[in-house]
């Protein structure tokens, strides 16, 4: 986890957590100088967005972190925030199964927290739920590729994995990754409607 982008507001007064920034009523969040936003619900500082027209469809990598596209659907965007909370933790096996939050996750337990992020995903899943999770085939902007052993995500051009297949980075845990060459042997899978 990145300590420089988490907010810790546990007993801490709403100014001095927000460096005086406003509450945005409209999504619970607050909004810091430079529109980086805190979302309260999981006290993460999400990046502030590029300028992008309202059209941008692809979401890009701020350091170790992801920022939506400000043309995505509001769960698309929410899902992505939500995961930049775990990205960096380490890799448990099991993590996330028996509750979205976890000390770390597995494949399907990182890819589990980030549906449920977006209101996606009521209770975690494991890899070989996801086969029969939503629709069948990629989706426009979430797809699920997952099989008995493995699970990951493709959200908005960016993929949460916990494998560093095609990844030079080589980093443990879920990270923020390229996508990757090919999907063979993976089912995709994909919520309705995105």
């Amino acid at each position: 986890m990145c300590c420089s982008l988490v907010l810790l507001a546990l007993a801490v007064p709403a100014d001095a957590a927000t460096g005086g920034a406003q509450p945005n009523t409209g999504m619970g969040e607050t909004v810091l100088s430079g529109g980086a936003t805190v979302d309260p619900s999981v006290a993460v500082t999400t990046p502030a967005p590029a300028a992008t027209s309202a059209a941008t469809t692809v979401a890009r990598a701020a350091g170790r972190l992801a920022v939506p596209p400000a043309g995505a659907p509001v769960a698309v965007q929410r899902a992505i925030t939500r995961a930049n909370a775990i990205v960096g933790k380490p890799y448990v096996w099991g993590g996330g199964h028996r509750s979205f939050r976890s000390r770390g996750y597995d494949c399907s337990g990182a890819v589990s927290y980030l549906l449920n992020g977006g209101g996606l995903l009521d209770s975690p899943l494991d890899s070989s739920s996801f086969m029969r999770w939503g629709q069948t085939g990629a989706g426009r902007w979430i797809t699920v590729y997952t099989n008995p052993g493995h699970a990951f995500v493709e959200i908005a051009g960016l993929r949460l994995d916990t494998s560093a297949a095609d990844d030079p980075s080589g980093r443990r845990g879920p990270q923020w990754r390229p996508m990757r060459r090919s999907h063979a042997g993976f089912h995709a899978r994909h919520p309705a409607g995105l």
